[in-house]
C-alpha cells in the first residue's frame, strides 16, 4: 500500500516550506482519524460480489492521492462536530465522486499513467474504465441516499456541474465569448465545484452554523479555482525534478490554460510564441521553447496575480468563521495553493 493510502493527507503534510501541514496536535489528530475512517469506507463501498468490478474500483482508490476533498469536508466539520457519522459519509462520497470522474478522464485524455500507475483504460481497456467510473457513481448515489434528499439535490447540482464543465471545455469558446471568463467558468465547474461542496457538506453535517456552512462552501469554491490555477502555473514553471510533473504537458495536448490565455491577450506578446500557441506541439524542442516564452510573458506574470487575487479573497472568507484551530489550518492550506506554484 502506498504511503498516501496508509496517510491520506500525504503530499498535502509532507513537509517543508510549500507543503501543507496542521501544527495544532489535536486538530491534527482528529483529522487523521477521520481521513482514516473515509478510507477505510471508500474501501468497503467498492467491495462487490463481482470480483472484477472491485479489483478495478480499487486500482484507484489504492493508487492514493492527495484526498484534498474529504481533507476539507473534516476541516469543514471542525465547526461542528467532526464525529459525526455523516460527515464522514459525506466526505467518502465527495472523493468516491471524484475518483469516478478520473477513471473517465483518463478516457477522454487517453491518459496511460495516473499517481504513478498504469491508468485503467490502458491497464484494461476504455470500456473498463467507463464502466469503473459508473459503477463508483453508483455506489456513490446509495450512500448519498443514506444522508437524506437535501444531500442528494445538491450532489446531483453538482454532479451537473462537473459534467457540463466537461462538454464546456469539449465544445471550446462560443463566437464572442470571452476566452478568460470562459476558463474560470470551466475551472469552477470541473473542479471548485465539488470542492465547495464538500466544504458544504462537512460544516452542514457536522452542525455549524448556517452562516459558516455557506462560508465554506464559497471558501471551497475559491479554493478549488485556485488549485486548478496553480496547476497552470506547475505546468509552465517548475522543473520537473521540483513539481515531480513533465512542464508542457498542457502544450502537447494542445490545452489552453490560463497562462496561455492571458499572453495570447497581450498585444506585447512575442508572434512566436502566438504561433506554438495556435497548435498541438508534437516535438521537444517546441514545447521548450513556448515554456521559454511563456515564462518570460506577461501571461505567466498575470496568472500568479489572479491566483493572488483569488486566494485573497479565501482570506477574507475565512476571517469571518469562529478563530479556531481549523481557521488557521485552513488559512494554511491557502497559503499552500500558492505556495506550492514556487
Amino acid at each position: 500500500m502506498s504511503r498516501s493510502a496508509e496517510d491520506p493527507v500525504g503530499e498535502l503534510t509532507a513537509g517543508g516550506s510549500g507543503d501543507f501541514q496542521i501544527t495544532d496536535a489535536e486538530l491534527a489528530d482528529s483529522v487523521k482519524q477521520g481521513l482514516a475512517r473515509v478510507e477505510s469506507m471508500l474501501h468497503d463501498l467498492v467491495q462487490s460480489e463481482l470480483d472484477f468490478a472491485t479489483r478495478t474500483s480499487l486500482h484507484l482508490v489504492d493508487a492514493g492521492g492527495k484526498r484534498f476533498r474529504p481533507l476539507f469536508t473534516l476541516l469543514a466539520a471542525q465547526f461542528g462536530d467532526p464525529a459525526e457519522e455523516a460527515v464522514i459519509k459525506s466526505g467518502a462520497v465527495v472523493e468516491m465522486i471524484h475518483l469516478a470522474t478520473l477513471y473517465h478522464d483518463d478516457v477522454m485524455d487517453e491518459a496511460t499513467m495516473r499517481r504513478g500507475a498504469t491508468s485503467a483504460n490502458a491497464r484494461w481497456d476504455n470500456s473498463v474504465a467507463i464502466l469503473t467510473g459508473d459503477f463508483l457513481f453508483a455506489k456513490a448515489s446509495q450512500l448519498i441516499a443514506d444522508l437524506g434528499a437535501e444531500a442528494v439535490r445538491r450532489m446531483a447540482a453538482t454532479f451537473e456541474a462537473l459534467v457540463t464543465g466537461q462538454m464546456r471545455e469539449t465544445e471550446g469558446v462560443g463566437a464572442g465569448e470571452d476566452a478568460v471568463e470562459a476558463y474560470l467558468r470551466v475551472i469552477y465547474e470541473k473542479t471548485g465545484s465539488l470542492i465547495a461542496t464538500a466544504g458544504r457538506f462537512g460544516a452542514w453535517f457536522s452542525g455549524a452554523d448556517q452562516a459558516v456552512i455557506e462560508s465554506l462552501e464559497r471558501i471551497g469554491k475559491l479554493l478549488g479555482i485556485g488549485f486548478q490555477i496553480s496547476d497552470d502555473i506547475i505546468d509552465i514553471a517548475s522543473p520537473t525534478d521540483e513539481s515531480g510533473k513533465t512542464p508542457g504537458t498542457d502544450l502537447r495536448e494542445g490545452v489552453k490554460t490560463l497562462p496561455m490565455l492571458y499572453a495570447l491577450a497581450d498585444p506585447d506578446t512575442d508572434p512566436r510564441l502566438r504561433d506554438l500557441l495556435g497548435r498541438p506541439l508534437e516535438r521537444d524542442s517546441e514545447v521548450e521553447e513556448a515554456l521559454e516564452l511563456l515564462r518570460a510573458s506577461g501571461g505567466l506574470e498575470r496568472t500568479r496575480a489572479t491566483l493572488q487575487e483569488y486566494a485573497d479573497d479565501a482570506r477574507k472568507e475565512l476571517a469571518s468563521l469562529p478563530d479556531n484551530a481549523a481557521r488557521e489550518a485552513l488559512s494554511a492550506l491557502v497559503d499552500y495553493v500558492v505556495a506550492r506554484t514556487g
